[in-house]
């Protein structure tokens, strides 16, 4: 499962409009619960070094480990859990490119996550929806159920997952 606040998704969402029509993203930090079953995304950074185009976004490393260093020093604890980025006027669906990246990060041994996850927002200039995924077994999976922001009800969003997640 993974969780996340609406004030967070806001944040995301309000990043995605200031950048619009480019792609743009960060890093998702959170922490594991529930014997590492659970996802509870908590913040996010942000790096000011990132290259955004239309169709792509690279995100910047500049100062990633102190910032990262930080958040793991706080209580509770807060680690790299995955990424997120924006698809302006395209769909939330997972590029080839996104693809390849999730599997580079948990074949990266600096990084130490084997299943990370991948949020993406998409917008048009009026709408956002997210969804999120979990590489797992070499594969992005998509956590259920989805959630459009334009109608979020509520404080807190879970996606629904398994321990041993497959395809929903």
């Amino acid at each position: 499962m993974l969780t996340i606040s609406a004030p967070l998704l806001r944040r995301i969402a309000d990043y995605g409009k200031r950048k619009y029509p480019l792609e743009f993203g960060g890093l998702l930090i959170g922490r594991y619960l529930d014997g590492n079953t659970t996802v509870s995304v908590e913040d996010i950074l942000v790096q000011k070094n990132s290259v955004s185009s239309r169709y792509s976004f690279e995100r910047g490393s500049t100062n990633l480990t102190p910032a990262l260093e930080k958040f793991f020093r706080q209580e509770p604890s807060l680690t790299y859990v995955g990424e997120w980025h924006t698809h302006p006027d395209g769909p939330a669906t997972p590029s080839r490119q996104d693809m390849t990246s999730m599997q580079e990060l948990a074949k990266d041994n600096r990084v130490l996550i084997n299943n990370p996850v991948l949020m993406i927002l998409e917008q048009t200039a009026m709408r956002f929806r997210m969804e999120a995924y979990v590489l797992y077994d070499n594969q992005l999976l998509k956590y259920s159920p989805v959630q459009d922001l334009d109608n979020y009800p509520g404080p807190k969003q879970s996606f629904y997952g398994r321990s041993n997640p497959r395809p929903s």
